[in-house]
This record gives C-alpha cells, structure tokens and sequence, in this order.
C-alpha cells in the first residue's frame, strides 16, 4: 500500500482504514512525510497549500 510505513492525516472516519494499512495516523492540520503531503478537511486546505508549494520549489 501507498501509505505503509508513511505518516498521514485525514478525515478521522477514515484512520481506522489507513493505520490498517500500515499508516502512521496523525490527526494533525498537515502532515508531510518525504514527498508525501495530506490533509484532514477542506479549511486545512492553506496548510495542505503551503506544504505542497515547499516540496515543488
């Protein structure tokens, strides 16, 4: 899976599915793991933004 190993955050209904998966859940605004960046809800989203742009600089 995509997110074995790999710290993560999401939508809290869905960490149960991805610590199953072998994730790293962190109920967190942004979570930023190598090139891997994830968020947990839509107003997240400037967070989400802003660490994406770091990693494509």
């Amino acid at each position: 899976m995509w997110v074995k190993g790999k710290r993560v955050t999401s939508y809290k209904s869905v960490s149960t599915d991805l610590k199953n998966a072998g994730g790293k859940f962190e109920d967190r605004e942004v979570v930023v793991d190598g090139k891997l960046v994830t968020s947990r809800t839509p107003p997240d989203l400037p967070a989400f933004m802003k660490e994406t742009l770091a990693l494509l600089k």
